[in-house]
């Protein structure tokens, strides 16, 4: 089996051994003193192993601890996302011989994003107590790399604070977490009003009459099933032919169908060229010309790294033309015990990958046992309704013939718990190598995040389908089709007739 794994740029890093520090220099010793710049997954979680390792560490941050991924990206937009999911429960209810008596619910969405908002706060004065009850200090403001002061690998760590004062710092090591920000067009500037980045979606007080969404990858197709769920009426606006391009095929012509379903337009193959503002909403121009109106619109076209003006380069930290630090697999930059973690290195944009970047790096850079990253094993999940689970080797990977191996693919509805729950839409696919090993697998279904689980530890340890599916399964239960997945991959061709 060819590696299929998703590696970062390399050159002109030293090579992955877990037994030396940066530019293959001895570990810097317990007590030294680390500084983070960002306090996001990578930043916070760095601080609490390397403060457990003993070091002395300190924390920048200037918008409040979590970062954008608590504060204006993941957990607001998951909160978002989950409270539309109570507006679906109710579709196979006339199935299951439950009846409303005509009325309908209602959102409130002035009071849906006070509670988002609300709960993001709590989320990043949680992580703020965590990291002082272990002695992480926390500084508010924003930092920049400075010079090396002594040979051995102290540097200055400058600290603006909101006050425009300055604070120098000595670090013998430092992690760069500083996140992303949402990528933005030429022509199509966001006002916070009408035309907006997901950042600023949650001060929205009354539901769109009709939200434009630009960009069908995971942050589009996540709004855009949000809010027609929240009953608004929503435009998708797709530069590719089906949203979600990328991802499984199969999973993602499943989502468009139930967008659609849900009464969403989808315009496939439309590239945004422009938005603008009019009296009482706004105007998305096409590249083919076509114009489409609506009140609002949510551009949602990818992010950009937040690097620029914080001393990277001076300091020797190579980055790549869009901006990302170019990291080795464990956290490693190009520049003498700098190490870097998090969607500012543009490995994986997951809020988990960036937490695993942020302990390998302390791991390494004190001394610790530490593994290289492993983007194999990294388990992802896209927030629709039903959810987009997945691990591992893909379908597109054994159909190009980087992979040998086989599938098999199970429709949920078959399900006994799925049907007792009237659950109609979704699948089970998983990918197994010639022995016999699950090398991948998704998962269509509610609360995916949660069953891909199982096969998440049958990828990482390397476990066969026969392992998988000797396990006892709850019957009924949608973790079966797990089991019953992996039975149907059971290898046959060693088998002798009687």
């Amino acid at each position: 089996m060819k590696d299929v794994s998703h590696s970062s740029e390399s050159a002109p890093l030293p090579p992955d051994n877990p037994n030396t520090s940066a530019s293959g220099s001895s570990p810097v010793r317990a007590g030294s003193r680390v500084v983070i710049i960002g306090g996001g997954p990578g930043g916070y979680e760095a601080a609490l192993v390397a403060s457990q390792l003993g070091a002395d560490v300190t924390v920048i941050e200037d918008q409040g601890m979590g970062g954008a991924a608590v504060l204006t990206d993941v957990v607001p937009s998951k909160t978002l996302i989950a409270t539309a999911e109570w507006m679906t429960l109710t579709e196979s209810a006339g199935e299951l011989g439950i009846h409303s008596g005509g009325g309908e619910p209602r959102v409130d969405l002035a009071q849906v994003n006070a509670r988002v908002r609300r709960l993001a706060a709590q989320q990043a004065e949680d992580i703020a107590t965590r990291l002082r009850q272990e002695d992480v200090r926390i500084i508010e403001g924003r930092g920049r790399v400075g010079e090396l002061t002594t040979e051995r690998g102290s540097r200055t760590v400058l600290v603006t604070r909101p006050d425009g004062t300055t604070q120098e710092l000595q670090a013998e090591m430092v992690l760069i977490s500083t996140g992303a920000s949402p990528r933005e067009l030429p022509d199509a500037t966001p006002d916070g009003e009408r035309i907006l980045t997901w950042k600023q979606l949650y001060h929205l007080e009354e539901l769109p009459e009709h939200l434009i969404v630009v960009g069908s990858g995971v942050t589009g197709a996540e709004f855009a099933g949000a809010y027609v769920q929240l009953g608004a009426r929503v435009t998708l606006v797709s530069s590719r032919h089906r949203v979600l391009p990328g991802q499984d095929e199969d999973a993602a012509t499943l989502i468009e169908e139930v967008f659609k379903r849900r009464g969403m337009e989808v315009l496939a193959e439309a590239r945004a060229q422009a938005v603008r503002r009019t009296d009482d909403g706004v105007v998305v121009t096409l590249a083919d010309g076509r114009e489409v109106a609506g009140s609002h619109c949510l551009v949602a076209v990818g992010a950009v790294p937040n690097t620029r003006d914080i001393g990277l380069e001076e300091a020797g930290v190579r980055l790549k033309e869009s901006g990302h630090i170019v990291v080795d697999r464990v956290s490693r930059t190009t520049a003498f015990r700098i190490y870097a973690a998090g969607d500012c290195t543009g490995v994986y944009p997951l809020a988990s990958v960036a937490a695993m970047q942020g302990r390998i790096a302390m791991w390494h850079a004190l001394g610790d046992a530490v593994a290289p990253l492993d983007l194999n094993a990294v388990a992802a999940n896209i927030f629709t309704t039903p959810e987009i689970a997945t691990i591992g080797v893909s379908q597109a990977d054994l159909e190009s013939g980087r992979v040998q191996g086989s599938v098999t693919r199970l429709p949920i509805a078959r399900n006994p718990r799925a049907k007792m729950l009237g659950i109609r839409e979704g699948f089970v696919k998983v990918f197994s190598d010639e022995v016999g090993v699950v090398i991948g697998a998704v998962i269509v279904a509610p609360r995916a995040s949660e069953l891909i689980f199982p096969l998440t530890i049958a990828v990482t340890h390397r476990l066969t389908v026969d392992e998988v599916a000797n396990v006892f399964t709850i019957y009924p239960s949608l973790s079966g089709t797990l089991g019953e997945a992996a039975r149907t991959l059971h290898p046959v061709d060693d088998i002798e007739p009687f």
